[in-house]
């Protein structure tokens, strides 16, 4: 198989899987598809903590990324170990996911970045804040942070696969 066929995977990681992570999977999934790029780019989401493995993503969560049109499915998941070596990259929703992900892997082959690299640090915080004991515009902002780093992200990979089709 030639090197440009496989696409590039990428693997949002919070700390239960079941709000930011699958919300950063759905967004970007649908931004993926939208853009004709789903051959290129596979996308997944695990947390840090394995206490909802198996759940569908927060009611709250499905709830208003539904109003986006946006259709929450996976089922979450922890993160392995093996996931830094067969993901291309890994992104973290905050510091501790990040500081996680670091410890439990010396050397990934993932590039691993907080999602706020990818957005405007005068505009966002570089967290994205978990809303799971918040209410319902802590969903929202979310989903705003998400859709708002989508592109960049998005632009970020293909690049990247454009650069290593040259080497």
């Amino acid at each position: 198989m030639n090197k440009k066929d496989v696409p590039s995977l990428i693997l949002f990681v919070c700390a239960g899987n079941i709000c930011r992570s699958p919300a950063a999977e759905g967004v970007m999934q649908d931004l993926v598809n939208s853009a004709g790029h789903a051959g290129l780019v596979g996308i997944d989401s695990a947390g840090t903590h394995g206490y909802h493995t198996g759940e569908l993503a927060d009611p709250r969560m499905r709830e208003a990324a539904g109003r986006r049109g946006l259709n929450l499915t996976s089922r979450a998941r922890q993160v392995r170990r093996a996931d830094l070596d067969e993901f291309s990259f890994v992104i973290a929703m905050d510091n501790e996911n990040l500081a996680y992900l670091n410890e439990i892997h010396e050397q990934p082959k993932a590039a691993i970045h907080l999602l706020s690299d990818f957005l405007d640090k005068k505009s966002w915080p570089a967290d994205v804040p978990d809303p799971y004991y918040g209410g319902p515009a802590g969903f929202e902002k979310v989903l705003d942070m998400l859709q708002a780093a989508a592109p960049q992200l998005l632009e970020h990979v293909l690049e990247s696969r454009k650069s290593q089709s040259l080497s």
